[in-house]
């Protein structure tokens, strides 16, 4: 893997954990990032944090993460957003599923230099 992506890999496993695991309830194991911060504010919170997760999903297309893996990113981002609009329901459901780190995790898996392989 060349030190582009490694870079770009870097900073969006840095957005992916501001997002979804930033931050510790004191005297829990449960964290929680701007994403569930923000998304207190109904509707607008969940829309406006889903736009760097969709920035997230075009920075992996620009690497050439192939289209079935883009589509799971696609997936994740779009339960956390629809999920997340319920009110309570939707925050708590935000603590859990961490639909950011999820998708860095994907993009970590394809880009993974122990795969063998060079993807960029």
């Amino acid at each position: 893997m060349n030190s582009d992506v490694q870079r770009e890999l870097a900073r969006l496993d840095l957005l992916a954990r501001w997002l979804d695991s930033r931050f510790r309830i004191p005297g829990t194991p449960l964290r929680f990032g701007l994403d569930t911060l923000i998304g207190l504010i109904p509707v607008a919170g969940d829309t406006l944090m889903g736009l760097p997760s969709v920035w997230l999903i075009w920075r992996a297309h620009r690497l050439g993460l192939p289209k079935g893996k883009l589509a799971r990113m696609g997936l994740n981002t779009g339960l956390d957003y629809v999920l997340g609009t319920i009110p309570l329901l939707g925050d708590i459901f935000d603590l859990g599923f961490k639909a950011n780190l999820k998708n860095a995790a994907i993009l970590r898996a394809y880009f993974a230099p122990e795969s063998g392989q060079e993807h960029a």
